[in-house]
Parts: structure tokens; sequence; C-alpha cells
């Protein structure tokens, strides 16, 4: 049974989710600022997940890449009706196929890492990510990226119902408002996993060697 963080992080049984880090969810030019969204946040996260990312690479920690991709045969009447009610400006789908608001913000996947594509906020629903994490032998899940409170947090949820352990990192997530960031880390830290910050992880994989 796993127990302790370094158990639950080991190279041999964990991968880093990193999740939407999408032009239109973090660019200063994307939908989601255009609707007058704070991207502060988010700009000032990218950077630390960027350095994050090489650490877990250079300890063979397998990255999956997690994009949402809208499309109008995708999008479901109760989404509709729930954008026009939170946002009376939106107009456009967010992270269109083939867009500019759809390509990866300030991080990218390698030759040979894994995409999955989703069109709801969890990545586990109506995916394949469940079945590509149990064939590789995954049992945490380290949560990356963009929103804290809405696709990270579905998705550490969803993870959890199925399973899995989750290490959900303060410092390498982020959403437009401190506030609604700080809520996700408490329910997470007293429901779903544990949360921790990336320098705790890359020590933890440096003293294992």
């Amino acid at each position: 049974m796993l127990t302790t963080l370094t158990q639950k992080i080991n190279p041999k049984h964990a991968a880093v989710l990193v999740i939407d880090m999408q032009n239109d969810f973090c660019h200063e030019n994307g939908v989601i600022a255009r609707q007058g969204r704070d991207m502060t946040f988010k700009k000032a996260m990218a950077p630390k997940l960027v350095q994050f990312l090489s650490e877990a690479r250079r300890h063979r920690v397998p990255v999956i890449f997690i994009r949402q991709i809208n499309l109008k045969e995708t999008l479901s009447d109760a989404a509709r009706e729930q954008k026009r009610r939170t946002q009376p400006k939106y107009g456009k789908l967010i992270c269109r196929k083939g867009s500019w608001g759809s390509r990866f913000y300030a991080v990218a996947p390698e030759p040979g890492e894994i995409v999955v594509t989703k069109h709801r906020y969890s990545a586990f629903a109506d995916t394949n990510l469940d079945l590509i994490l149990r064939s590789m032998g995954i049992r945490t899940l380290i949560m990356t990226g963009v929103a804290t409170n809405a696709c990270v947090e579905s998705t550490a949820r969803d993870g959890f119902m199925r399973d899995y352990y989750i290490v959900f990192l303060s410092d390498c997530t982020a959403t437009s408002s401190q506030e609604d960031h700080e809520a996700t880390l408490r329910n997470i830290n007293n429901y779903f996993g544990v949360v921790a910050d990336s320098e705790e992880l890359v020590r933890i994989w440096q003293k294992a060697g």
C-alpha cells in the first residue's frame, strides 16, 4: 500500500498530467483573457511548470498532455446555457479545432509523449485516458495546468474516483482568482489527494537518484 509522498511519486508508477496549457486559456490574447479574466496567476505559474516538466523528464516520469478541443457538435445545451448565464460576452468556441487558441502555451509535448484530447472539464470524460494510464501501470497522478478550480480539479476528482492517488501541485496549477485557487487546494487536500509544491517533488526525486 502506498502511504508516503515519496512512494506515491515513484517514477515507476507516477505520471504528470498537464491540463489545458493552451493559448485560449492562458495567453493574454486568448478567449478567456478577452472575456476579462485575469491572466496574472497563469502567466506567473507557467515558468515554474516549464522547470518542473524538465525535472520530471530528467527523472523519467511520464508526462501526459491533456488538451481541450471544442466542436459545435460536442457542445451540449447544458454547456451553452451555463456559458450564457455566467459569461454574457461569450461568443466564440474556446480552443476550436485547428485554431491558434487550441495550441499549447509555454509548454509542449516532446516526441513520444502522449496527448489526450477531451471535450469536457474532466480528462476522463469519454476519453481513453484511464486505459492509457492503466496500460502504463500508473497509480499516481501528479496534477498540473489550468484552471485549478475547473478542469484540473475535475480531472483530479475523477482520477480519485477511479482509485488513483492524487498529488496536486500548488505552484504548477493556476486560475484567474487566487481565492478560487486556494479553495480548490483546501478541497483536494481534505477529500481527494495530497497538495504539494514542485520543489518538494524534485527534491524527493533527486534524493532517490
